[in-house]
């Protein structure tokens, strides 16, 4: 006959003899021979185990009630082996009716398991981190009724406090010997900006931990859960009742999403029960949270993670609010920060201490993001997609950003940590070396001269003009003032921004690009459009032609900027020669005003285009005769040409700019530009990359824009290069089937001396 499962009142008696062992003076090693007990007669289990995990992965039997005594301490398993260890392996519980018939079952003899048939366990998880696994069995074949396995799982939270408090291991050691709930010590990402970074962990949104688990009132409990919901969801109202959100817009989105799931019922209703069980109102939350953390483990489908990601922040954020917190960010940071977040916006990344920050790791973010874009300026390296991290790291916690490699290592070590210090340490010496040549002349080894220009879009960027030898700004972008206010910027505060830029840069020619909104990049005031391919939509010089009086606006403030210094503006996204034509009617429009008013013109003006949409590459001719400079935009341009999304990461692979067709189609806009007299750059990505750099060189490109990180590299590469021996041997290559020249480019330069 199978044992007879709990009943309701036994999850709230047991969490009482829980708490009378855990306040009991004796030693911590009896607490977990008398928690087993406890256990095994409350749940009716003939077996009562618990594992903890040493260091080296390895989880030690610490205390049993009907297994062998003797087995104590001297039961090893790894992690990932036996069920148990794919307990820990998988942070999730395991129930099975016949678990020696489970592929996984590891018998140790020692123990004397083998007459045991069903078992379930569960994870002893603290923050994140699996601590051990707390399991029962018994004779007969069985499964485990839910109520039993939530019973188990509340249990393990207070044993968790006993494991995380380092009376039963050396704190040194629980602190190695833990890891990642479900993950290992290294996960992938996608680079998003490139560096290495080695700091202690700073929670964008840090996560509470609780510390007061087992209730003295059910209703004192339900009470402050009742009144600390109300308070959330006061503040997600205020949050949508802001004048300056606006009511469209993926911020909106995001707030209605929360406040629906503040108001789910049957999230609401699982807290409860947990309080109802014996838990206080937090921790009620928190194994919620805990469950819906190895829900998501196993889900597939980016939407419905993504739901289950807004409610693991909801929880967060309502556990706050139970404790009385204040909801504001972090205020003191580590000398050597990284920064772990599940996004992270422009704005948000700006707050942060630059002397102290090192690193970003994002659970979300691709490297076309807003925030990649200002980090690649500021030289932070940042990691995206590294799935779960929120939930898989503590405050403190040291971590490696290898975001060359898109790796992060969680408490790496020592041997390891050598290692990386050691990269870091060669880094600064080039870096070292850079500076040294900053003032070297960008001038290949067979004379050609090659401008290096850098991609800016914020004050905090001017002084790397200086600090890198650039020759100019070959790409400012204007957008970033209108993303990061809630309105639209008024003349006077854009005419300051772009007179300070020109100041900044003295008598080194800056290309102001004019505004590129829309498809991901938003502005809280305009109302955006629902677009199924929003890469493809209403965004840029469209915009900007649909809505005149934003470019009006925006080119009057740059003449205004200019006080007689000249003028260089380049229009985004054009894809015929008219929308050119129409958009430098408007400019010419404005510059007759300007005059007209008695304002000094600009000492000269220089207006260009981007070359982002294939189309206008077979326009040229036609362009040619109105336009002084074109900038290419490849990043835009390749993701068109090959029709693969650049943010999507299961297209990263699908194609490369060093491949015979991409470099090929270059080469030939380039050919065409400079026969007809224009002068051709490229601003994109790639322009930063030594190999790719090269390349492009190769193809007849003298004129490169880059993030300032990027231009010591470049030069030195630039220095070592003969570009008449490149330009005979790629010429050989254009015609080859392959689907990248990237593995015969990099031996070349090896093979030729070329630094890369």
């Amino acid at each position: 006959m199978a044992p007879t499962p709990v009943n309701p009142a036994g999850p709230r008696l047991l969490l009482r003899r829980m708490r009378e062992v855990m306040a009991s003076p004796q030693p911590p090693q009896e607490k977990l021979d008398q928690m087993v007990r406890v256990i095994a007669n409350n749940m009716v289990a003939e077996v009562c185990s618990i594992y903890l995990v040493r260091a080296g992965d390895i989880l030690e039997l610490f205390a049993t009630v009907g297994l062998k005594a003797e087995a104590v301490h001297k039961t090893n398993l790894r992690v990932g082996e036996g069920l148990i260890g794919e307990i820990a392996a998988r942070g999730a519980p395991l129930n099975l009716a016949d678990a020696q018939s489970h592929p996984n079952f590891a018998y140790r003899p020692e123990t004397g398991e083998d007459i045991y048939h069903s078992l379930m366990g569960v994870p002893v998880i603290r923050g994140g981190r699996v601590l051990g696994v707390l399991a029962v069995q018994n004779v007969t074949q069985r499964l485990y009724t839910e109520e039993e396995t939530e019973a188990l799982q509340t249990v393990a939270m207070v044993l968790a406090e006993l494991v995380g408090s380092g009376e039963l291991i050396d704190p040194s050691e629980v602190h190695e010997g833990t890891f990642a709930q479900g993950h290992p010590p290294k996960i992938d990402g996608v680079t998003m900006a490139e560096g290495i970074a080695i700091g202690q962990v700073v929670l964008h949104e840090p996560r509470v931990q609780v510390t007061r688990l087992i209730a003295e009132d059910e209703a004192i409990e339900l009470v402050r859960l009742d009144e600390a919901l109300s308070s959330l969801r006061s503040s997600l109202d205020n949050l949508l009742e802001r004048a300056d959100l606006g009511i469209e817009g993926d911020h909106f989105d995001v707030l209605e999403t929360y406040r629906m799931f503040a108001n789910d019922r049957g999230w609401v209703e699982k807290i409860r029960d947990g309080i109802r069980g014996g838990l206080t109102a937090e921790a009620a939350v928190q194994r919620v949270q805990v469950d819906n953390r190895v829900r998501m483990a196993k889900i597939n489908d980016p939407y419905l993670r993504e739901r289950l990601s807004d409610l693991d922040d909801l929880a967060n954020r309502l556990i706050r609010h139970l404790m009385g917190l204040d909801q504001g960010g972090v205020i003191d940071l580590p000398e050597q920060t990284v920064v772990v977040a599940r996004n992270l916006g422009p704005t948000e990344l700006l707050d942060y201490d630059r002397a102290r920050l090192r690193g970003v790791i994002l659970a979300e973010g691709t490297p076309s993001a807003h925030v990649a874009i200002i980090a690649k300026a500021l030289g932070i390296p940042v990691i995206g997609q590294v799935e779960g991290i929120v939930g898989l790291v503590d405050p403190g916690d040291q971590i490696i950003v290898d975001a060359m490699t898109a790796q992060v290592f969680l408490l790496p070590t020592q041997d390891v940590v050598d290692l990386y210090e050691e990269a870091l340490a060669l880094r600064e010496r080039r870096r070292a070396a850079y500076a040294e040549h900053r003032d070297l002349p960008a001038i290949t080894k067979d004379g050609v001269e090659i401008g290096l220009h850098m991609n800016a879009g914020l004050l905090v960027d001017l002084p790397h003009l200086s600090d890198t030898g650039a020759h100019g700004i070959g790409l400012f972008r204007t957008e970033f003032q209108f993303m990061v206010g809630s309105t639209f910027p008024r003349h006077e505060a854009q005419r300051e921004l772009y007179s300070r830029v020109l100041d900044a840069a003295g008598d080194k020619p800056v290309v102001f690009r004019t505004l590129d909104i829309g498809s991901d990049k938003v502005v809280p005031f305009l109302e955006r459009p629902k677009e199924e391919n929003p890469a493809l939509g209403w965004r840029a010089i469209r915009m900007g032609l649909d809505r005149p009086a934003l470019l009006r606006y925006q080119l009057r403030a740059l003449l205004a900027a200019t006080a007689g210094r000249d003028l260089r503006v380049m229009f985004p996204l054009v894809s015929d020669v008219s929308e050119f034509l129409a958009a430098r009617s408007i400019l010419e429009k404005e510059l007759k005003r300007h005059v007209r008013v008695g304002r000094e013109p600009p000492g000269r003006l220089w207006v260009g285009t981007m070359l982002e949409v294939p189309a206008l590459a077979w326009q040229l001719d036609a362009l040619i005769p109105h336009v002084d400079f074109v900038s290419i935009g490849s990043n835009d341009l390749m993701q068109y040409l090959f029709a693969a999304d650049r943010g999507n990461t299961m297209l990263t692979d699908r194609y490369d700019i060093l491949s015979p067709a991409a470099l090929s189609f270059l080469r030939m806009i380039v050919d065409t530009l400079q026969r007809g007299g224009v002068s051709v750059s490229l601003c994109g990505e790639a322009a930063g990359k030594t190999v790719e750099a090269m390349a492009l060189i190769g193809i007849g490109l003298r004129s490169l824009s880059m993030t300032p990180a990027s231009v010591g590299p470049v030069k030195e590469m630039i220095r070592t290069l003969d570009v008449a021996k490149l330009r005979s041997y790629l010429l050989t290559l254009l015609p080859l089937p392959d689907h990248s020249l990237r593995t015969k480019l990099t031996n070349f330069a090896r093979d030729h001396g070329v630094e890369l």
